[in-house]
């Protein structure tokens, strides 16, 4: 196993908006000129590679390598991250931490398809990770750099993923982790992973959005190192997850791809690594990258259709899939480039067809987390508009376990979960009785055979 860099590999920082190229980011990376977003760029894949250098980018021998590497018993090769390292910026072996991250199964969706009227459907299970969310494959990397930087602290502010998996990757590298969340706006099952791993949690009086303020002012004040997805190590890591989607389709892209969208920084993620594996010839075409939102957190889908993407009113978010309510995401420009340059739509979803999608999804025998759901019931409107063609092949990145957040699906399956106060985007109890033939209460009987047989009868009759 080697991690030495060639000319292939230096990684540089950009800014997205004005394209200054620090040497170094500060604590809030962002640009010192403009105030923007930073990104990785590697210009030594735009450039022949010189004779001396023993690893020149040819695609043939890239998925080779990458391929060899998934029998070593390397602790790195054994990282659906770090074993594609030569598309990622150089950290030394010895400040990686991992968790034998990636590695997530890819599933074919029979009845989903069915039901969303596609022949060709997949999800890549990014709930699969070791914290149980796509958040593993950007936290390893983005920890390690923290321990490079020989930091003490690292923090972030999080709707629940985030926490519990910078929490995780602290605790093994020996960091302490600082959590900020949204007093009551939070899955106790996420929350109670982050107490498990140790971390310092704090719920703030504010939504997501006033919790990422807080700790923007934090850090440039401790010495506390960001981990949320403004870190560019972090996106890095994430853009593993199409690079090893494409592996498992034998280098041939689907038509479409689509994500959930929250902060943003996944669907940014993977489009960048579709872009560069473009560039560096490991793939031959770009799918179309598509991005959902829920109709109560939908900045970014407001933003494309009622600016054309100039610009992007913040929001109060409102939204039972927690994982993506999010009202000012940090990565939309981002996004909104990736989006462009694939040619992908963006498209917004009721708390309704969310919870359909998701028990949709159960009936396929692969569970996730609310906003994962966001996915099926954003094909099916792109199918009903013609944007999805029936023959084309399409891949729904999942993003969290079912696990995640029980309490929802108990409640949809009990028939109450839109009980009380209203959600933004569910407008009356019509729609939501249109999801009850996919309610599976438990069935309360007597002791007795007979009951239970009843049961079972009728069971066999409606099915």
């Amino acid at each position: 196993m080697s991690t030495t860099q060639t000319a292939g590999s230096v990684s540089r920082l950009r800014c997205i908006a004005c394209g200054a190229t620090p040497d170094s980011a500060g604590q809030d990376f962002r640009c010192t000129a403009c105030g923007d977003l930073l990104e990785f760029f590697f210009p030594g894949w735009t450039s022949a590679p010189p004779a001396s250098d023993p690893s020149p980018f040819e695609p043939a021998a890239l998925k080779s390598l990458w391929l060899g590497r998934r029998t070593s018993r390397e602790a790195l090769d054994q990282s659906g991250v770090w074993r594609f390292r030569e598309l990622l910026p150089h950290i030394p072996e010895e400040h990686a931490i991992t968790l034998r991250e990636g590695n997530t199964p890819l599933y074919r969706l029979p009845r989903c398809a069915r039901a969303a009227g596609v022949e060709n459907l997949h999800a890549k299970h990014q709930g699969m990770n070791p914290t149980a969310s796509f958040k593993d494959t950007g936290m390893t990397f983005a920890a390690s750099s923290a321990h490079q930087g020989k930091f003490k602290w690292v923090a972030c502010a999080s709707t629940g993923n985030t926490s519990a998996s910078m929490a995780a990757y602290a605790a093994r590298g020996n960091m302490h982790s600082l959590v900020l969340i949204p007093e009551g706006k939070i899955s106790w099952g996420k929350l109670s992973q982050s107490l498990d791993y140790g971390a310092l949690t704090c719920q703030l009086r504010t939504d997501f959005d006033g919790c990422v303020r807080i700790l923007n002012d934090l850090v440039r004040q401790k010495p506390v190192y960001l981990l949320n997805s403004v870190n560019p190590y972090r996106i890095e890591g994430q853009k593993t997850a199409a690079v090893e989607l494409m592996e498992q389709l034998a280098w041939e892209p689907p038509d479409h791809i689509i994500v959930p969208g929250g902060n943003l920084g996944n669907s940014s993620a993977i489009g960048k690594a579709l872009l560069e594996m473009r560039e560096l010839k490991l793939i031959s075409r770009l799918p179309k990258l598509s991005i959902i939102q829920a109709q109560g957190a939908n900045p970014f889908y407001r933003s494309v259709r009622e600016f054309g993407g100039k610009k992007l009113e913040p929001m109060t978010a409102d939204t039972l899939a927690t994982a993506i309510r999010i009202g000012n995401p940090a990565s939309w420009k981002k996004a909104l480039r990736v989006l462009q340059a694939t040619g992908g739509e963006v498209e917004e979803v009721t708390e309704v067809e969310i919870a359909a999608a998701k028990a949709e999804i159960g009936a396929d025998g692969i569970g996730c987390e609310p906003a994962s759901a966001v996915t099926l019931a954003g094909l099916r409107k792109l199918r009903r508009s013609g944007f999805v063609k029936p023959g084309e092949s399409v891949v729904l990145i999942l993003t969290g376990h079912v696990l995640k957040d029980p309490d929802f699906t108990i409640k949809f399956h009990r028939g109450d979960l839109f009980a009380g106060t209203p959600v933004a985007g569910t407008p009356d109890e019509t729609e939501a009785a249109q999801a009850k033939y996919l309610q599976r209460a438990p069935v309360v009987l007597d002791a007795e055979l007979g009951a239970v047989i009843a049961a079972l009868d009728a069971a066999e009759r409606n099915s």
